[in-house]
């Protein structure tokens, strides 16, 4: 003992203590795992697949609807009536109806210009057209630059109106709202909408607004709308891929089929009479153009969408931009259908089908279910069940499902086939936060109400849209302003089952979980917006 130096019996203490603290986690686990943790984690893959099977069908049902629908349907002006407005000399311009055009705008330095030049554009009779610019700026810079461009539209002949509110309760809803109750609006018969960075081509209102005329039951005509900086990085071919398939199938499988879809809060024109007996425009979600759809539909009225009538817009190009705008058009459906749904169960104006189509199809799995199963499934089932080898994941639930709902989801943007792979990634990565909206949403927590205006940066500005000159070089080594911590933990517990998985895995799942732990990384250092595509 005298030849023993003190300074080694500490670290053999030490390491005995840290073999008894392991051996003790390891028969811990044993005794938990077989009894606790494998049927817990088995019977969260059946819900998994359950879920995915939903998707799927749903996924199915509306590729087979859009197939009949492009090959026997009728175009929107043979089945409703349609006849264009004519200019007629001895009428005047009688003939054409009213129109109000609502321009909501928040601090839109670099895209106000677009909307009130493009709306004072509109063919359409001066007397007989009223632009409303509703500004809930809070920079004096802004608004008067704002009122400025107003007067000199207003210096042209153009009957464009400049209001303000002293406050911005309900947000763009509160706007939109103020706006119809202004006296020179009580002539007018219907109203559009236009976003602060969309821009409606001159013939806009003489396409749709016959529709409105002849047809007295169409409540809504929406436009498509169409990205002037989809080619901007990979962020807006990302965007571009999820929505195209929105408006290339969802609306027009709802538009055919039912007469609804939920209304996108920009590029549609409304009959104010559907409004008033709809209840009007109500803030209490974020989701205020939806909420209004519904209640209208529940009231019997009909929407129509017209894909071939397209506006210019702009997609969010930052991903700190982009993730809010995700936030607030996740948590506020989730939110509608939580105050909605027994509403809908009890009306009586509607058919029992389209009740079903509305609760399941619309609300529950396209947007609750649609966002759970991605997340849930391939980002925390999966790979603890790498971890847990002995529970089974069926092939066809990890692999042939997502396959072919993946496919499915390409159509709408055929161009982009080759970033599909990506695409996965990126909708994985952006699941996290919808998962989490929706469970806000839901539970109406702490952000249910949360309002974000998204921010622009006037792309649309580019002659002809064209933004290939707007294309940034990769910023690898700039530092982010603020670390996304959730991805960045999701990409380490994703890089440590994916380790496991290439130790002692069976099934070479290290091949996606690598990957995936590549994209989470990414975007929690906030470089996603920043390559060219």
């Amino acid at each position: 003992m005298d030849g023993v130096s003190p300074k080694f019996v500490l670290p053999e203490t030490f390491d005995g203590v840290r073999m008894e603290i392991t051996g003790q986690l390891g028969m811990i686990w044993e005794l938990v795992k077989a009894p606790v943790i494998v049927p817990l984690l088995q019977l969260a893959v059946y819900i998994c697949l359950l879920m995915s099977v939903m998707l799927l069908c749903e996924r199915v049902y509306m590729g087979i609807v859009i197939v009949l629908v492009k090959l026997f349907w009728k175009k929107p002006d043979k089945r409703y009536k349609f006849e264009p407005i004519h200019d007629d000399e001895e009428l005047g311009s009688s003939n054409f109806p009213v129109v109000l055009v609502q321009i909501p705008m928040f601090n839109e330095r670099e895209v106000y210009k677009l909307s009130i030049g493009a709306a004072s554009g509109l063919s359409w009779p001066s007397d007989r057209l009223v632009i409303q610019v509703l500004d809930d700026s809070t920079d004096p810079t802004v608004k008067q630059m704002v009122e400025m461009e107003c007067q000199r539209w207003a210096s042209k002949g153009i009957n464009i109106r400049y209001q303000i509110r002293e406050n911005r309760v309900g947000y763009k809803a509160g706007a939109l709202k103020e706006g119809l109750k202004r006296s020179y609006v009580k002539h007018c018969e219907y109203v559009v909408i236009f976003d602060a960075d969309f821009q409606p081509e001159p013939d806009f209102l003489r396409r749709s607004i016959p529709f409105l005329i002849h047809n007295p039951n169409i409540a809504l005509v929406q436009a498509r709308w169409r990205f002037v900086n989809s080619d901007e990085c990979l962020l807006t071919r990302m965007q571009e891929m999820s929505l195209d398939y929105h408006f290339t199938v969802e609306q027009e499988v709802g538009s055919s089929t039912h007469a609804f879809f939920g209304f996108n809060g920009t590029a549609g024109i409304w009959r104010i009479a559907a409004i008033n007996e709809a209840g009007g425009w109500k803030d209490r979600t974020t989701v205020e153009d939806m909420d209004l759809a519904v209640r209208a539909s529940l009231r019997g009225w009909k929407f129509l969408y017209l894909g071939d009538l397209q506006v210019k817009s702009e997609l969010p190009s930052t991903f700190r931009a982009f993730r809010f705008q995700q936030h607030r058009w996740s948590c506020g459906p989730a939110n509608l259908f939580r105050k909605m749904v027994m509403e809908i169960v009890r009306n009586k104006k509607v058919r029992f089908w389209k009740k079903v189509y509305v609760i399941y199809s619309f609300f529950f799995v396209r947007k609750i279910i649609a966002h759970w199963v991605t997340f849930c499934f391939y980002c925390v089932v999966l790979p603890l069940t790498i971890l847990v080898p002995e529970v089974n994941v069926p092939i066809w639930g990890s692999v042939y499902i997502p396959s072919i709902i993946t496919i499915l989801n390409s159509v709408g943007t055929p161009r982009s086939i080759h970033l599909l792979f990506y695409w996965i990634l990126f909708e994985n990565v952006m699941s996290l936060h919808r998962t989490k909206a929706t469970l806000i949403g839901l539970f109406e927590a702490g952000r249910a109400n949360e309002w974000v205006v998204t921010a622009k940066l006037g792309s649309g500005q580019n002659a002809k849209g064209n933004t290939k000159g707007l294309k940034r070089f990769p910023r690898i080594f700039k530092l982010p302003d603020r670390l996304n911590t959730l991805e960045l933990g999701f990409a380490a517990f994703l890089f440590v089952c994916g380790c496991y998985d290439f130790v002692h895995g069976k099934n070479n799942y290290f091949i996606y979980l690598f990957l995936q732990t590549l994209s989470f990384f990414i975007s929690g250092l906030g470089w996603i917006g920043t390559y060219v595509s």
